[in-house]
């Protein structure tokens, strides 16, 4: 009788094994994979946010992108399922030039551009003939003249509204010249330049604290209608599905919100209330 107890205990436990190892890979095999497209390289918001739906089988996947021309391209080829690393204003343009089929889908946080310098520390040192990066798209580019105009360092003709490029510039006492290269790449220019604007993300990225360590930086006024506000986009056709409708209620959380401002000093703001 013991041999037999015995026996039919390990037979148990062969069978609870095997119960389990079944349940643990049918849940691995049933399990969504959304992969999102982002820039730069701190996420910590991303990361709570993956923790949050392991639980529910959804797995987060971030690719990360070394500039700004190629998430939107990659997202409507289908290569990944949404994107996170761009404000409204970016999005529409690159809608109406490129044509892509791409909608947002939540908001995610408001971010100032802002200039900064290896060389000087304060605007008023810009002398005749300096230099001064800025990105070369036609939205964060023409941001950094809008806070140039507002600096009265240069004046922009009205007609650029709030997109204007640097043939819109109708006044520049200081005879500024301005090198315009992508947006991850100015930052690695300040060394070259007398100052660089530099959108928020790699502002961070590249060690610095915008309401610190910027000589100016752009005024956000928080609003449903603000143009520079952050989202998470999606193909248009895919603006209701379930999971993606889950990846956004997941970003909009209290969670979310405590680290973003605790890993960003306060350099994001949350944008979804």
């Amino acid at each position: 009788m013991k041999k037999i107890s015995i026996a039919v205990f390990a037979l148990a436990v062969v069978v609870l094994t095997a119960g389990v190892f079944t349940s643990c890979s049918k849940k691995k095999s049933n399990e969504i994979i959304v992969k999102v497209g982002v820039t730069g390289e701190s996420h910590a918001q991303w990361d709570v946010v993956a923790k949050n739906l392991a639980k529910e089988g959804i797995k987060i996947e971030l690719v990360k992108f070394g500039d700004y021309t190629q998430p939107n391209q990659s997202l409507s080829d289908g290569e990944i399922d949404l994107n996170a690393f761009q404000h409204y204003a970016f999005l529409n343009n690159e809608i109406k030039v490129k044509g892509y089929k791409l909608s947002p889908i939540g908001k995610t946080i408001i971010a100032p551009i802002g200039m900064y310098s290896k060389k000087i520390k304060s605007a008023k040192e810009l002398k005749s003939g300096d230099k001064i990066a800025i990105p070369n798209d036609l939205v964060n580019g023409g941001r950094a003249l809008l806070v140039l105009q507002a600096a009265g360092i240069i004046t922009v003709n009205p007609k650029g509204g709030a997109l204007p490029n640097v043939s819109d510039i109708t006044s520049n006492p200081l005879k500024i010249k301005f090198v315009e290269v992508e947006a991850a790449q100015t930052p690695r220019l300040l060394e070259d330049v007398a100052a660089s604007f530099i959108n928020g993300g790699h502002a961070v990225d590249a060690g610095f604290n915008p309401s610190r360590d910027s000589l100016l930086l752009e005024k956000q006024e928080e609003g449903k209608d603000n143009p520079y506000i952050n989202v998470i986009a999606a193909r248009t056709a895919d603006i209701n599905n379930p999971t993606y409708k889950r990846v956004v209620e997941a970003f909009q959380t209290d969670e979310v919100e405590q680290v973003i401002l605790k890993e960003y000093k306060g350099v994001y703001q949350p944008a979804w209330k």
